[in-house]
C-alpha cells in the first residue's frame, strides 16, 4: 500500500497511480463524505490520463459514504469551485495543478465553493483508513456518477456576465492553455468579449498538460505574442486556477504586478474595499512600496491561496493573490480563476488604451529576487526559527534594503530560500550562503 499521504498547501498531491493511488483515493473519498455530509457532491478532473481512474475511484468511496456525486466532467478548478457554490455543495476536483502529467492530486471544497480549512483536513485525515475495511462494493458501477447537468456553460456566463459586452474589442490575445482544463473555455469566452483570439497549446492528449508550456514556463507563449503582433499574451497552468500574463513585447508581467494593476483597478471603480490588498511573504518588496506610495494598504499571509482566501474573508477585502500569479477576486469568486484574471487585465489595457508594458512598468518597480530550492530530508517546518541567528546576519548584510525569507515547500522536502536585494548579485550571494548552511544543518 501507498506511504500516508496527507494535505499540504492545495489539497493531496502525489505521483499518480503510484503514491496516489486508486485506492487511497477510494478511502479520501469515503472520508470526505463521512465529514462532509453525504449529499450531493460535483466531481470535476483536469486532462491528465489518470484522471478518469482516480475519478472513478474517488466517486467509489463518496457512493460508500453515502454520498451522490455527479461528475462534471473536464473543467478548471475555478469553474468547479463557482458550481459548488452556486449550488452550495461540496465538489472535489481531480488534479496537480502546474505539476507533470504524471502527478495527480484532490482538491476538496466545502459547499459554497470554498476550499477546507485547517481543522476539517485533519478530521478527513484522521477519518481516511486505507489499509482498514474496503470503503465499498466491487460492483461495476461502484465508481461511476451520474452526469452533472451544469457545467462549463454556466461558468462561462458567469464570468461574461461580469463584462460589458464586446469589452476586448479591438485587443489580440494570445491564450497559452498548457494543454488542461482550460483548453476548450477560455478562447470560447474570451472571443465572446470581442477579442481577436490566438491560441496555443490547446490539445491536451493526457500527458502534454503543462509540458514546456503554460503558466510556469511561457517562452513559447512568449514567441507568440511576438510573432503575431499581439498585445497580450496569457498562460494558464493545468487546471486554471492561476495565470502569467506577458506584454506586447513578449516580457513576462508576473503575479505581484497583476496584482498591483487589478488594485488599482479597483480603486479607480471603488471596489476596493479598505484600500487594502493581500499577498503572501513571497511577493515582492517592490509590491508593498508601490502600494504604500498610492495608499494600499498591505495584508502579508503565509504562503498559498487558501491563506490569501482566509485573510480576504477575515477582513472583507476583495482582491489577492500570489505572485505565483493565483489571484483571487473574492467579491466575484470563491478561489483563484486564471481566466477572470487574464479577462480583467485585458479590459484594464482595453480602458486605458497604453500598451501592457507601459502599465506593468509603471505600477511598481522589481527588487533582484533569488530563490533557491534546497532538498532536505525531511520537511523542516520551523527553519526559520532554527536558523534564526544566521537570517539576523544576512538581513544585516543587506542593510534594510532587501529581506530575507526560509520556508518549507507545502508539498515537497524542500526548504525555499528566498532573498531580495537592491542588485542581483547581492542577493544571490546572500540566498547562496543561507542555502550552504541550510545544506550543512538538513541535507
Amino acid at each position: 500500500m501507498p506511504g500516508r499521504l496527507s494535505f499540504g498547501t492545495d489539497g493531496v498531491r502525489g505521483r499518480a497511480l503510484t503514491e496516489l493511488t486508486p485506492e487511497y483515493v477510494r478511502a479520501l473519498g469515503a472520508a470526505a463524505g463521512e465529514v462532509l455530509g453525504a449529499g450531493r457532491w460535483l466531481i470535476g478532473r483536469d486532462t491528465r490520463e489518470s484522471g478518469p481512474v482516480l475519478e472513478a475511484a474517488l466517486i467509489a468511496g463518496l457512493r460508500a459514504a453515502g454520498a451522490t456525486p455527479e461528475s462534471v466532467g473536464v473543467v478548471p478548478t475555478p469553474a468547479l469551485a463557482h458550481l459548488s457554490a452556486v449550488l452550495d455543495v461540496p465538489a472535489a476536483m481531480i488534479t496537480a495543478s502546474h505539476n507533470p502529467f504524471d502527478d495527480n492530486g484532490v482538491k476538496v471544497f466545502a459547499p459554497g465553493g470554498v476550499k477546507l480549512t485547517d481543522a476539517v483536513e485533519r478530521q478527513i485525515e484522521a477519518a481516511l483508513v486505507v489499509d482498514g475495511p474496503d470503503h465499498g462494493d466491487d460492483t461495476a458501477d461502484a465508481g461511476v456518477a451520474t452526469v452533472a447537468t451544469v457545467g462549463l456553460s454556466e461558468y462561462a456566463g458567469h464570468l461574461l456576465a461580469m463584462f460589458p459586452e464586446r469589452a476586448l474589442d479591438g485587443l489580440h490575445v494570445v491564450l497559452d492553455c498548457a494543454n488542461g482544463a482550460m483548453s476548450a473555455i477560455a478562447p470560447q469566452v474570451t472571443a465572446a468579449l470581442g477579442a481577436t483570439v490566438t491560441v496555443i497549446h490547446a490539445d491536451p492528449d493526457g500527458r502534454n498538460i503543462n509540458d514546456q508550456c503554460g503558466a510556469t514556463n511561457p517562452a513559447s507563449l512568449s514567441a507568440a505574442v511576438r510573432a503575431h503582433g499581439a498585445d497580450v499574451g496569457l498562460a494558464f497552468d493545468g487546471d486554471g486556477d492561476r495565470i502569467i500574463a506577458v506584454d506586447e513585447h513578449g516580457t513576462i508581467v508576473d503575479g505581484d504586478r497583476l496584482i498591483a494593476m487589478a488594485a488599482l483597478q479597483l480603486r479607480e471603480r471603488g471596489e476596493l474595499f479598505a484600500d487594502t490588498v493581500v499577498v503572501t511573504v513571497m511577493s515582492n518588496l517592490g509590491f508593498h512600496h508601490a502600494m504604500e506610495s498610492v495608499g494600499i494598504h498591505v495584508v502579508s499571509t503565509a504562503v498559498g491561496d487558501r491563506y490569501v482566501l482566509e485573510a480576504l474573508d477575515a477582513g472583507g477585502f476583495a482582491i489577492g493573490g500570489e505572485q505565483s500569479g493565483h489571484i483571487i477576486y473574492r467579491h466575484l469568486a470563491t478561489t483563484g480563476d486564471g481566466l477572470l484574471a487574464g479577462l480583467r487585465l485585458a479590459r484594464f489595457v482595453a480602458e486605458h488604451h497604453r500598451p501592457l508594458s507601459d502599465l506593468a512598468a509603471a505600477v511598481m518597480t522589481t527588487y533582484p529576487q533569488v530563490l533557491v530550492n534546497v532538498p532536505v530530508t525531511l520537511r523542516q517546518p520551523d527553519v526559520a526559527e532554527l536558523l534564526a541567528p544566521e537570517i539576523a546576519v544576512a538581513e544585516t548584510t543587506l542593510a534594510g534594503e532587501g529581506r530575507v525569507l526560509l520556508r518549507p515547500s507545502g508539498t515537497e522536502p524542500l526548504v525555499r530560500v528566498m532573498v531580495e536585494a537592491a542588485t542581483t548579485d547581492l542577493a544571490r550571494s546572500v540566498a547562496e550562503g543561507l542555502a550552504d548552511v541550510v545544506r550543512l544543518r538538513f541535507a
